[in-house]
């Protein structure tokens, strides 16, 4: 058997096979988290204090449920082109495209988890600026452990 870029002797369809076994293990964990988020978000709504939401905190709603139903769209893409392409040998397509909508499903889900934040923020604490700046600190923190320290890493051993 071939011995492969990640060190491991391992033919290109078991590569395959098995970043998809890796990639599903990732995706339950995002894909669980977006789905109830994105269901709370939609029950919100219905409360009778969404009402007496100023106009700003309606609209920020509105784009935060959007990004929900993107960010969940996107982390359960790859169970739906799984099921299209399953046995018609097209696996490290599949795992290419998993990829990326993995990558945008989590970009999304970090903005949907901000943005809900910032409006949860604005409403307990009257639209004060420091509900801007606590949202900007977990956006950038995302940014740091989702982007940053990985690229850090990678860099690191690209050096080595």
């Amino acid at each position: 058997m071939p011995q492969g870029a990640s060190g491991r002797d391992e033919t290109a369809t078991e590569r395959a096979d098995r970043l998809w076994d890796e990639m599903l293990q990732e995706v339950r964990v995002c894909q669980t988290g977006a789905q109830i988020l994105f269901g709370f978000l939609i029950s919100v709504v219905f409360t009778p204090r969404f009402t007496a939401l100023p106009t700003f905190d309606r609209h920020l709603y509105v784009a935060t449920v959007m990004l929900g139903a993107a960010a969940t769209a996107a982390l359960v893409a790859p169970a739906a082109f799984h099921r299209v392409l399953a046995g018609r040998g097209m696996k490290p397509e599949l795992v290419r495209a998993a990829g990326h909508l993995i990558t945008t499903g989590l970009a999304l889900l970090a903005l949907t988890i901000t943005s809900a934040l910032l409006l949860l923020l604005r409403t307990a604490l009257y639209a004060s600026t420091t509900a801007w700046v606590f949202s900007g600190a977990v956006l950038l923190l995302f940014t740091t452990c989702w982007l940053i320290l990985p690229f850090l890493v990678l860099r690191r051993e690209r050096h080595r």
